[in-house]
């Protein structure tokens, strides 16, 4: 699992998406100026996010993007696989075929770190954070 700026702009856009009222679709321009990015680049993003089935597109004129489920089970792992895919994190250099290296043990703690990581993340929902932003008055008017 690699986490690139795509990823930052993948969660960020799920938490908008989710403090949007229920039922109505955000525009791409609109979650691209609250983040300052290209719409463009936030349209590469949004098609992974609608791929993965979190999100879907909604056509016409006042058409844009909504959540999918809206009942807190997206989690930042979903939406982290959607964006970067599932690799490993870390990716050890030594040739495990080599008898001496068949038990590489930094391999194996980098292994443990991430899948405790991976554990959080997926405990972690787009709703709590979304709802976190919205009591701490940080949330985004997307109007």
């Amino acid at each position: 699992m690699k986490y690139s700026s795509a990823t930052n702009y993948g969660l960020h856009t799920m938490a908008f998406l989710y403090l949007a009222p229920k039922g109505e679709s955000v525009g791409v321009d609109v979650l691209a100026k609250v983040q300052d990015l290209s719409p463009t680049y936030l349209s590469k993003i949004l098609t992974k996010l609608v791929k993965a089935g979190l999100i879907e597109s909604t056509p016409g004129a006042k058409g844009g993007y909504r959540i999918v489920k809206r009942n807190g089970d997206i989690s930042f792992l979903q939406v982290i696989q959607a964006i970067e895919g599932s690799n490993q994190l870390f990716h050890c250099s030594l040739d495990h075929d080599h008898p001496h290296n068949e038990c590489c043990l930094i391999e194996q703690a980098m292994l443990r770190a991430e899948e405790q990581m991976v554990k959080q993340l997926e405990q972690t929902f787009i709703s709590d954070i979304a709802e976190q932003m919205k009591a701490s008055q940080k949330a985004v008017d997307l109007n």
